[in-house]
């Protein structure tokens, strides 16, 4: 929670790749990931497709070479070649990690394409661009972490990035933005101002100045103008976050920004206090510091009206050319329902 409220967990971008698209990738064949807390749970799924028992788990090639000589009785010991995500804010505290691993798993073997000389770059070995991308007039430093930019990706002029950074398909950067690793911009996001450790999901945008440290975005949200997060305690303490499942804060480490789940949305200005989780279907605004927890399906102190939910994610996926499935509507019902 908050990114599992609507969607599956195999979907949790950490790193270049999603869960599902790791497993995908490192077998080469599509998979079903199950979301069993018994990894050697033995499953009865009438599909000729291999089920992996744990979507939680960061996979790498290495580690799934060693399990499958082992006999699918693996290890998770090892934390440099495979991780588990147990809570929220270990998807950017793995981020560094997993872009590394994922960066050499879609690149191993493969030519990048050519890099404009327009641009100033550190490290060059350490930087992958996919057909379509445009990136002109930029820093691209990748000597501390490779630098990946998807396909058809934007890059616009005068943007500063440090690796380890991922920027995925269809995404943009845009003009003079500073991105300080280890972060990664979903498909089909737009990003801008000043980010730094962070994740920010498909389709979802931080457009505008403002700052985003050590934080994780879901997908189709909209971040206002002026949205900034606090990532630090201004006396350096220990970050406590609002666990859901506990039902109490639990302490995360010195760092974390903002938690924010799937179709939520700031006004202008709208600053964050250290280590906030936001729900799902949220739509932020007021002169005041917002809640350290924000439940989901709330439209500022209120709660938000399901048909005006409805009609405002589908005016943000029209925007990327896109529209609200049935099967969406459905996850969504179901989920409004329980939240009474």
């Amino acid at each position: 929670y908050p990114f599992t409220a609507i969607r599956h967990s195999a979907t949790i971008r950490c790193g270049i790749l999603t869960l599902q698209e790791k497993w995908e990738k490192i077998l080469g064949e599509p998979v079903i990931l199950e979301q069993k807390k018994d990894f050697n749970e033995i499953l009865d799924v009438e599909t000729d497709l291999p089920v992996i028992i744990g979507a939680n788990i960061v996979p790498t090639k290495q580690w799934v070479s060693l399990l499958l000589k082992s006999g699918n009785t693996g290890t998770f010991d090892d934390e440099e070649i495979v991780k588990t995500i147990k809570h929220p804010w270990e998807i950017f505290q793995f981020n560094d990690w997993a872009i590394r691993q994922d960066f050499e798993l879609i690149t191993g073997g493969r030519q990048s394409g050519p890099l404009s000389t327009s641009n100033t770059v550190i490290a060059p070995e350490n930087i992958f661009i996919e057909p379509g991308a445009d990136v002109e007039h930029c820093i691209l430093n990748a000597a501390n972490g490779p630098v990946y930019i998807g396909k058809n990706a934007t890059i616009m002029e005068g943007s500063m990035i440090r690796g380890p950074f991922a920027i995925c398909e269809g995404a943009v950067v845009k003009m003079g933005s500073k991105i300080y690793g280890a972060t990664t911009i979903g498909p089909y996001c737009i990003a801008g101002g000043e980010i730094k450790n962070s994740v920010i999901s498909g389709y979802s945008n931080k457009a505008h100045d403002g700052y985003l440290g050590d934080s994780v975005i879901g997908e189709w949200c909209n971040l206002g103008a002026g949205t900034s997060t606090s990532n630090v305690k201004n006396n350096a303490g220990i970050v406590k976050v609002w666990n859901r499942s506990a039902k109490e804060y639990t302490a995360v480490g010195l760092k974390c920004g903002l938690l924010m789940g799937d179709h939520s949305s700031t006004a202008i200005n709208i600053s964050f206090n250290t280590g906030t989780v936001v729900g799902t279907c949220c739509n932020i605004f007021g002169d005041k510091f917002p809640a350290k927890f924000i439940p989901d399906f709330s439209w500022g102190l209120e709660r938000y009206q399901f048909e005006k939910v409805l009609q405002d994610i589908s005016n943000w996926k029209k925007l990327k050319g896109m529209d609200i499935s049935d099967k969406e509507k459905e996850l969504l019902i179901d989920h409004y329902s329980q939240k009474k």
